[in-house]
């Protein structure tokens, strides 16, 4: 086979990549991606007002501890499309939101009050399933997160 086909046939795999799910910006995601640090799922929704109390915690938890962990939200009522990214603006959700419900992934149960927060360790294991408004320092403190400058 010539250089220029292997070339192509490299690009064209390359393309290929599988992803597990996408997140409402447009971009998607792997499971695997997120190995090696903790993963905090947070589910909101429009309606709960102790979810509206907890979004700048979360927005913060995410700039801050980028590295080290990551800060992803789940729509409860499962809205999509432009109309999920009008409420993610309108709220002021700063953080990843997912367009799947990773619960099945992680075989745990659907939670069925709000906000529930689920840690997720750097192994992928479900630490903690968090019922009620979180802050940085609720979550920090049950994670092991290195503190920020």
């Amino acid at each position: 086979m010539s250089r220029a086909c292997t070339t192509l046939v490299l690009l064209l795999l390359a393309g290929c990549e599988r992803f597990d799910f996408g997140y409402a910006d447009g971009t998607s995601g792997r499971f695997a991606d997120w190995s090696g640090r903790w993963v905090v799922i947070n589910y909101w929704a429009e309606w709960c007002a102790p979810c509206r109390y907890e979004i700048p915690e979360l927005n913060e938890l995410a700039v801050d501890s980028s590295a080290d962990v990551l800060v992803v939200g789940v729509n409860y009522d499962g809205i999509t499309g432009e109309d999920l990214t009008r409420l993610i603006a309108r709220m002021g959700i700063e953080f990843t939101v997912m367009l799947v419900d990773p619960q099945s992934h992680f075989a745990y149960d659907r939670p069925s009050v709000l906000p529930t927060t689920v840690l997720i360790d750097p192994d992928g294991r479900v630490q903690e399933m968090l019922v009620g408004p979180q802050t940085r320092d609720s979550l920090e403190g049950r994670m092991s997160v290195p503190a920020a400058m």
